[in-house]
């Protein structure tokens, strides 16, 4: 009995060890690059309402105060990736996830490697509810939020259209459901 407790915990501790490993792989170089810095120093004090966005080569440097572009580079999977990671591990805020409803018409004969991008996609937000608006739409959300709110803009150089990924922060502590539930209790105690 001693003996499968001791592979137990061996094989904890080989999977936590692969996971580090994998981890530490999904980014090469994300801990050490300037914008990595910014991200960790900047998320203890974002908060909901606030905005990071991983966005294609082509997106535009906005002039809005609030908004700030960082240059990230690299391989643009690699920083969702790792900015996901980062956020789950805040206990403050959670992203609400938003891509451009564009991207999923993109041919492979237009933008060819598209639907590659799609799939890589796909696997690094499993799991997660993602919202599709067209992207005019979400540069308007961004140039509205960004007149009283935060937005810190990653420019990856990804070449393929309508590919950036929009991250809305939201309470990570406090549920949509639970702001419901608190509004209705407040108008029934003021009837």
């Amino acid at each position: 009995m001693r003996m499968g407790m001791d592979r137990t915990q061996a094989s904890r501790k080989l999977l936590i060890g692969s996971a580090i490993v994998a981890l530490a792989a999904l980014c090469s170089g994300c801990h050490t690059a300037p914008w990595w810095r910014t991200l960790t120093d900047d998320l203890p004090v974002m908060g909901h309402r606030n905005w990071i966005v991983v966005a294609d080569s082509a997106y535009p440097a906005q002039s809005r105060a609030g908004i700030e572009t960082i240059y990230a580079g690299g391989n643009q999977i690699e920083v969702v990736a790792a900015v996901l990671k980062a956020l789950d591990h805040t206990r403050h805020v959670r992203p609400v996830i938003y891509l451009d409803s564009e991207l999923q018409f993109v041919p492979d004969k237009d933008a060819r490697g598209t639907s590659v991008y799609r799939e890589q996609l796909k696997r690094v937000l499993s799991n997660r509810t993602v919202n599709s608006i067209p992207h005019e739409e979400l540069i308007a959300k961004l140039d509205k939020a960004g007149e009283t709110f935060r937005i810190l803009i990653l420019k990856t150089d990804m070449t393929l259209p309508y590919t950036s990924v929009f991250l809305q922060l939201d309470c990570g502590y406090w549920s949509a459901e639970a702001e419901q539930r608190l509004r209705e209790a407040i108008k029934t105690a003021g009837k």
